[in-house]
C-alpha cells in the first residue's frame, strides 16, 4: 500500500500543471474515490485537494523566483484569473506574488513521501460482520467537522432530543448493536475542504420502515462491517481508534471503505469518570 501511495504522489507530481481531477487520481490508485480520499486524509492530516493546492503554489513560488510572469504562472497552475491566483497565493504565502519577486522570498511545500512508522506495537482488535439492510433512525443536524476534543454542536444535539423521540427510538430498535449510536455522513465536498460541516445523527438501528415525522431516517444497504472495540478515556480513545482505522488498519487490510455512513456507540463507565467502552463500525468491501 505504501508503494502504491508513493506512486500516486508521483502521478500527481507529474501533472501539477494539468487539469487533474480527484476521480482520475483515484482511478490511477485502483480504488474508489471515496476510499482513497479518506485514506489520504487520515494518513497525511490534510485533504487531497489541499495537498495538490499546496504543491502547485509551492512550484508557482519557484517559477516566480525564476523570473516567470505572474500571468503565465497563474494560468500554468490552473487559475482562471490573475486575481484568483493572487488571492490564493497571498493566503498561502502571506505575500503577494509581486512581493515575492521583489524581495526574493521563497516558501516551499515539499511533495509527500509515505514511510512506515511503527508506534507502540499494539495490535488493533477487530471483527468482520455481514449485516442485512437496515435504517438508521434518530435526530440529526448539520455540525462542524471536528476530529479532536468534544464537539459542542453534538452536545447541543444530544440535549435537544425529547422524551417522545427517545421513546420511539427504543420502540423501533430491533437489530444489533442494541445501543444508541452516533453516525456522521454527507461531509461538505466529501473532505475536499479542510473545514466544513457534516450531518450527525444520534439514533438506533432498525429494520422497521414505519418511522414518524419526529425522527430522521437513513437507509443503509446490506454490506460488510469492520468493527473496532476500544476502551479508555473518552472521547480521546474513540477518536484515536477512528483515526487508526483509516491510517493503519485499512492500508494494510484486504478491505476498502465504501460510501455508507459509519457509526459508533459509547457506554460510559459509571465507576470511572470520562472513561468508556466504544465500538466503531466501518462499512467495507473486499478489494
Amino acid at each position: 500500500m505504501l508503494k502504491e501511495l508513493n506512486q500516486v504522489i508521483d502521478f500527481i507530481e507529474e501533472r501539477l500543471t494539468d487539469d487533474l481531477s480527484l476521480e482520475a487520481i483515484s482511478e490511477y490508485a485502483g480504488v474508489s474515490d471515496y476510499h482513497f480520499r479518506k485514506i489520504f486524509f487520515y494518513l497525511s492530516g490534510m485533504t487531497l485537494n489541499e495537498y495538490i493546492k499546496n504543491r502547485r503554489l509551492s512550484e508557482a513560488n519557484k517559477d516566480l523566483l525564476r523570473g516567470e510572469k505572474v500571468t503565465d504562472v497563474a494560468f500554468k497552475y490552473g487559475y482562471q484569473s490573475v486575481d484568483g491566483f493572487t488571492r490564493a497565493f497571498k493566503k498561502w504565502n502571506g505575500l503577494l506574488p509581486s512581493e515575492v519577486v521583489k524581495k526574493g522570498i521563497s516558501k516551499t511545500f515539499p511533495k509527500f513521501t509515505f514511510v512506515i512508522t511503527v508506534k507502540g506495537g499494539n495490535e488493533m482488535e477487530f471483527r468482520i460482520e455481514d449485516k442485512p439492510a437496515f435504517n438508521l433512525v434518530g435526530v440529526s443536524k448539520r455540525v462542524p467537522m471536528q476530529f479532536e476534543g468534544v464537539n459542542n454542536a453534538i452536545v447541543e444535539l444530544t440535549k435537544s432530543i425529547t422524551e417522545e423521540q427517545i421513546k420511539e427510538m427504543h420502540a423501533l430498535q430491533n437489530i444489533e448493536p442494541y445501543e444508541i449510536v452516533n453516525a456522521s455522513y454527507d461531509a461538505d465536498a466529501h473532505f475536499l475542504k479542510e473545514e466544513g460541516d457534516l450531518t450527525h445523527l444520534i439514533g438506533v438501528l432498525t429494520t422497521d420502515d414505519n418511522v414518524s415525522d419526529q425522527l430522521d431516517k437513513v437507509a443503509m444497504e446490506a454490506c460488510t462491517w469492520a468493527i473496532f472495540p476500544n476502551e479508555g478515556p473518552f472521547p480521546s480513545t474513540l477518536q484515536e481508534t477512528m483515526a487508526k482505522t483509516y491510517s493503519e488498519w485499512l492500508p494494510s487490510s484486504d478491505y476498502e471503505v465504501i460510501p455508507v455512513p459509519s457509526f459508533s456507540f459509547t457506554k460510559m463507565d459509571k465507576q470511572k469518570a470520562d472513561y468508556a467502552y466504544s465500538e466503531v463500525w466501518l462499512p467495507v468491501k473486499k478489494k
